[in-house]
């Protein structure tokens, strides 16, 4: 198969599958830059193919550092809610020739990897129990103020 312009292959599958933003296959081509590039650095060589679970961990890794708290809002806001969005969406770009493709690719390879939604919004959230119960504060010491 041809290798295809990016943008072009974008406007097909849009054309034909409108679930997701134009934006979300930008910003999953730009994800898989980041993580192509992660995966080097790591690894200190020129990486092989990179993998759906892989795919998957650096597209929320670049998620978080592009849009911090609001990753997850932006990215339901184009459509994408799960880890098998993200590989729907790959095998839509294989599909009209923009992504490449290994023999051992299957859309399986994203399914039920990460949950999309912990994984975007655990940075965030607090370590510590923000209100203590009031049980936890019974069994506390009083204080001299108390006393």
């Amino acid at each position: 198969m041809q290798k295809i312009r990016f943008e072009e292959a974008v406007k097909i599958i849009r054309e034909r599958d409108g679930r997701f933003d134009a934006d979300a296959y930008l910003f999953l081509r730009d994800a898989l830059d980041h993580t192509v590039k992660e995966l080097r650095s790591d690894e200190m060589e020129e990486h092989r193919h990179v993998t759906g679970p892989e795919l998957l961990h650096g597209t929320t890794e670049y998620a978080l550092k592009e849009y911090g708290p609001m990753a997850l809002t932006v990215l339901e806001s184009w459509g994408i809610t799960s880890g098998n969005d993200i590989g729907g969406m790959v095998f839509q770009l294989i599909e009209v020739g923009a992504f490449g493709q290994s023999p051992d690719d299957s859309p399986n390879d994203f399914m039920d990897v990460i949950d999309l939604e912990k994984e975007l919004t655990q940075p965030y959230r607090p370590q510590k129990p923000v209100v203590e119960s009031a049980e936890s504060r019974q069994n506390q010491p009083a204080t001299k103020s108390e006393a």
